[in-house]
């Protein structure tokens, strides 16, 4: 029954017509955690502690403000820099930076420095920048999804024919399950995994470079009258394999 939990997800997604099911399920988590972000969690206190440290990315605070709960959005932002505010005056009270310490002036200098050889306010702001509260969501629950996604391949025979009639998968998500794959599946298995996945990934990217094609001509005068096939989405499509879904 837990495993239910994460094998429903990932079986619908691959029972769709998506031009990547990982895509898929990556949508739907996101919206999923906007609506939850925005419902009635935001005012629970572990939620708000956790949304007032972490504060969210650009994309999501784009997304965000798009919904309708303006007052949520404000609260939290205003929580979140009052958080950020409080902890940033303390660590820029500790110490000045000058020419003649080891602290920020020296910091910028060496070109190759990294996290570690950062000033404490430069390793705050960069934590600041780069976290976000519906991301963490997100990655926590589609990774278990990637596992689910294995385990059905080990323990469902049923699941290959379903990976089989997919459309494939977005460039990135196709490097993710080639990559995990040998840390997860016997040989045996591995090689049977290989032999689906590759030529499934090569005849579907065919399929919508070839939808693409088509798509194009038809702004040719030649081809005016011909039919549109399945090439009026093409571009849209064809997005979705190369660069896959917004990822934040």
């Amino acid at each position: 029954m837990k495993e239910q939990i994460y094998t429903i997800p990932v079986l619908d997604a691959f029972k769709s017509k998506h031009e990547c099911p990982f895509c898929q399920l990556y949508e739907t988590l996101e919206r999923n955690s906007i609506n939850f972000t925005l419902g009635p969690s935001y005012m629970e206190g572990d939620v708000r502690t956790e949304t007032n440290k972490k504060g969210f990315c650009l994309p999501h605070y784009q997304m965000m403000t798009k919904e309708k709960n303006s007052l949520g959005v404000a609260l939290m932002i205003h929580t979140h820099m009052n958080e950020v505010h409080t902890h940033l005056s303390s660590l820029l009270k500790k110490e000045v930076p000058n020419k003649g310490k080891s602290s920020l002036f020296s910091a910028f200098s060496k070109k190759d420095s990294g996290e570690e050889n950062l000033h404490p306010v430069q390793q705050y702001l960069n934590l600041i920048h780069n976290s976000c509260y519906i991301c963490d969501q997100i990655e926590s629950t589609f990774n278990r999804y990637v596992d689910t996604f294995f385990y059905l391949w080990k323990k469902d025979d049923s699941f290959s024919k379903l990976v089989e009639e997919c459309n494939g998968f977005c460039l990135d998500h196709f490097s993710l399950i080639y990559g995990i794959a040998p840390k997860s599946l016997s040989e045996k298995q591995l090689s049977d995994f290989y032999k689906l996945i590759v030529p499934l990934q090569s005849r579907h990217f065919e399929r919508v470079i070839e939808d693409l094609d088509w798509f194009i001509k038809k702004f040719d005068y030649r081809y005016e009258n011909e039919p549109w096939k399945n090439s009026q989405d093409a571009v849209a499509r064809s997005i979705v394999k190369v660069a896959g879904v917004s990822k934040s």
